[in-house]
């Protein structure tokens, strides 16, 4: 397969209008965001995938090695676009100025007798994105992008927020509380709360995420009490060994993360049909680079192949052999 071309899903004058929009419209995107439909069930089938686009906002820019994929804009949202486009999955999740982006590109092409792409799509806010990659306060991670306020102004379904515990490090308490108010906002504001959460330690290259059944056991069990309610609170999770005993530790909806991008999807597929099976609570993933940078594979493609097996209960080969298929 030919490398994938952003042009081809964002041409020039379209990338044109979404800057001068910017300029002589900004309220337009805002006004547009109130027009979108949403779903009346953010789950009707009781699952879903929805894809993760908030990893430039934390400076994480590369896909492999040095490359900064993510740190081009265009060749960005035109990957998210291509896979919203095709239909793929349920909804996505980003930081403001990225949900603003693709909602003045929805703008756009309606303006061009076009159909939305947003409609009835699950749409959530990143909040806390202040512990940036490498810095020597990564573990103070504050919540510098949307609250709760902004997640119903601007017609969201609900705001994902991440809290890495680090047991020796007290800004882990900090990051702790401020999510607890975050779950609290997001149920005053009828909202849902997309919670990450893991344990990690530190090494000698950064923070190493603890991927045990345990450790993980841990952070869900912290991570289920926050706030008023739980009652509108969904897990973000990355997968291990042994997630049955993960899963069992709580009755809360678990989607499980896609962390870095790999070379191998039929490995990452098979990581997500596993974890399907591990438990009732299981429904789904939120996940990002493995979906939108699959190597040579189409993004669209690879969606696909990430729905069959959730929605669909397709093991990792069939559910390729699928995609393939309805290319």
């Amino acid at each position: 397969m030919g490398e994938f071309e952003a042009h081809a899903v964002i041409d020039d004058e379209s990338w044109a209008a979404l800057c001068e929009l910017r300029v002589g419209e900004p309220d337009a995107i805002l006004a547009h965001a109130h027009q979108r439909r949403r779903r009346r069930q953010i789950a009707p089938g009781g699952r879903l995938v929805i894809l993760a686009a908030d990893h430039p906002a934390r400076m994480v820019l590369d896909v492999r090695g040095e490359d900064g994929q993510l740190g081009d804009r265009r060749g960005y949202l035109a990957r998210i676009m291509r896979v919203l486009q095709g239909g793929e999955v349920d909804g996505v999740m980003g930081t403001p100025d990225i949900i603003e982006e693709l909602t003045g590109l929805d703008l756009i092409a309606s303006r061009q007798g076009g159909a939305s792409m947003l409609d009835e799509r699950v749409l959530i806010g990143c909040m806390n994105r202040g512990g940036l990659r490498g810095a020597a306060f990564e573990m103070d991670d504050r919540f510098t992008a949307y609250d709760a306020a902004g997640l119903a102004a601007m017609n969201l379904d609900g705001g994902k927020m991440m809290v890495r515990l680090d047991l020796q490090d007290a800004r882990s308490l900090e990051t702790l509380h401020a999510c607890a108010q975050a779950v609290n906002g997001c149920l005053e504001n009828g909202l849902y709360a997309f919670v990450e959460v893991f344990v990690v330690e530190r090494a000698e290259d950064g923070y190493r995420t603890l991927r045990t059944p345990r450790a993980l056991m841990q952070a869900v069990s912290a991570a289920s009490a926050l706030g008023d309610s739980s009652v509108r609170t969904w897990l973000k999770l990355p997968y291990c060994e042994g997630y049955e005993a993960v899963t069992a530790a709580t009755s809360c909806p678990i989607l499980m993360l896609g962390g870095a991008a790999r070379d191998d999807q039929e490995a990452v597929l098979q990581e997500f049909a596993t974890g399907m099976r591990a438990g009732p609570n299981v429904r789904g993933c939120l996940v990002g680079r493995n979906v939108l940078y699959p190597g040579e594979m189409d993004p669209a493609l690879m969606a696909r192949a990430v729905s069959h097996v959730v929605h669909d209960d397709m093991d990792a080969v069939s559910a390729l052999e699928r995609s393939a298929g309805e290319a």
